[in-house]
């Protein structure tokens, strides 16, 4: 809808991860750099945190494509990771295209083991990619590191990444994952954005869509959007996306302050986690450091804070009724054409 009305080539904010609009910031190169380390090694595991949005899976894609041999690599993506240690073996069979409903535990690993030794002779490399490793259960780590430990004439058998929020590094503390943290060939956490970061991270990705500064974003915008999103990238994102939405319905070509904060608090009643960060600034006057209402108990607190949302909540309806008419009239005028 927006894409055409601003001459793009396509959604610059979309949120399922793609390498196509992969942004190295300094945290990023840096993370790639060590998992380029860690796969040259060939054994162990890949270990990649950060809290939720930061672009995990997004980097890991942008690693695999970055492979000269990406036609030697068998790759198999697990995302369901509340599993307990049977069914974690079963889960990966299953990622493999290898049978597994009826089969017990040593039936699995030998034909796991089966299946990495005929790819290792064929050429190539197994790797196995766990996805919100936080869940997994400290047994099901194990598992995963008894994969790890498979070899052939030396040579061991599949790599294992495992991509999981900031707490999963407080889970492999544990004492008796110590083999585990043995198994470990590269790690690396996955910061926020700086606010000059979030504005070229912007940038980049309209660019790649061919965006030729309209709209354009004014520089209390960058740092609006910084603040908002706290510059995690998949914030950024889902405000930007809104605010070229609100862009193409309003007729903007200017994308300023007001606009930023008017879309923030939509988004802030809609999603709780943006409405606590959100609440948290008003809160504290802006300077991020919680600051007491006087004489305010924690109820008048809590009452303020919903009488704010109520008013958030009417500018968003509001705003809603306007955005259907403007799409029921650009739907006629397109009849009309």
């Amino acid at each position: 809808m927006y894409d055409s009305y601003y001459k793009l080539k396509g959604k610059p904010f979309q949120l399922a991860p793609d390498p196509f609009f992969f942004f190295g910031s300094s945290t990023h190169k840096r993370a790639l750099a060590y998992l380029r380390y860690g796969l040259s090694q060939g054994e162990g595991f890949i270990i990649v945190t950060g809290d939720v949005g930061t672009g995990k899976s997004t980097l890991v894609r942008t690693l695999f494509g970055s492979l000269e041999n990406k036609k030697d690599i068998v790759a198999g993506e697990l995302v369901n990771t509340q599993l307990d240690s049977s069914d974690i073996l079963r889960m990966v069979a299953a990622t493999f295209g290898l049978a597994h409903q009826s089969s017990e535990k040593t039936s699995l690993i030998k034909n796991l083991e089966n299946f990495f030794v005929s790819r290792k002779r064929e050429g190539k490399r197994c790797m196995l990619v766990v996805d919100e490793a936080q869940n997994l259960p400290l047994e099901s780590l194990e598992e995963l590191r008894m994969l790890s430990n498979l070899h052939h004439e030396g040579k061991t058998l599949i790599q294992i990444f495992l991509l999981g929020q900031s707490e999963f590094r407080e889970n492999l503390a544990v004492p008796h994952l110590e083999q585990v943290r043995q198994r470990i060939t590269a790690s690396y956490h996955l910061a926020h954005l700086s606010a000059e970061e979030t504005q070229a991270y912007i940038e980049h990705r309209l660019r790649k869509v061919g965006w030729s500064d309209d709209p354009v974003f004014t520089a209390e915008a960058y740092q609006q959007i910084f603040e908002f999103s706290e510059g995690i990238p998949r914030r950024i994102n889902t405000v930007c996306d809104r605010l070229l939405l609100y862009g193409f319905l309003e007729e903007k070509h200017r994308i300023d302050g007001e606009i930023v904060k008017t879309v923030a608090d939509e988004i802030a009643v809609e999603q709780p986690a943006f409405a606590r960060s959100s609440q948290d600034e008003k809160v504290s006057g802006g300077d991020g450091a919680k600051k007491p209402i006087a004489n305010a108990s924690e109820l008048e607190k809590r009452v303020m804070m919903l009488e704010a949302e109520l008013d958030i909540m009417k500018k968003r309806f509001k705003k809603e009724r306007e955005y259907m008419r403007k799409i029921v009239q650009i739907s006629l005028n397109f009849e009309e054409d």
